[in-house]
């Protein structure tokens, strides 16, 4: 079994994610039962939503806004078990931020840290 990162992606308003209190409010049991299935299957490791402010370090100093993409943002992430990328992907393809427009789940491998 291999681990995978799913890195959650949306636009962003000023200062904010566009998604409304009821967007979030209507969408938390998609949510829950998604990220459910995962865990009673055993392949969910850690998941959290991402708060909106941030700082992007780099040899130029510091940006104190998240990195954005045509105003697309990380929002989340959720850390799973599959057997490869493949199942990983096919979680992805039913994760509940594909019903926004610009909603998108970016699948990543974890490769293994040796020293």
């Amino acid at each position: 079994m291999k681990e995978f990162l799913l890195l959650f992606r949306n636009v962003s308003g000023d200062n904010q994610y566009i998604t409304t209190p009821k967007d979030m409010l209507d969408d938390m049991p998609n949510w829950q039962a998604w990220i459910g299935g995962l865990a009673q299957q055993g392949k969910l490791v850690d998941t959290k939503p991402i708060n909106y402010g941030g700082t992007v370090v780099s040899n130029q100093g510091f940006n104190h806004q998240p990195y954005k993409s045509d105003n697309i943002v990380v929002v989340g992430y959720l850390l799973c078990k599959a057997e490869d990328a493949e199942e990983a992907m096919n979680y992805a393809k039913s994760c509940p931020i594909l019903k926004y427009p610009n909603g998108s789940v970016e699948v990543r491998g974890i490769a293994p840290f040796e020293l």
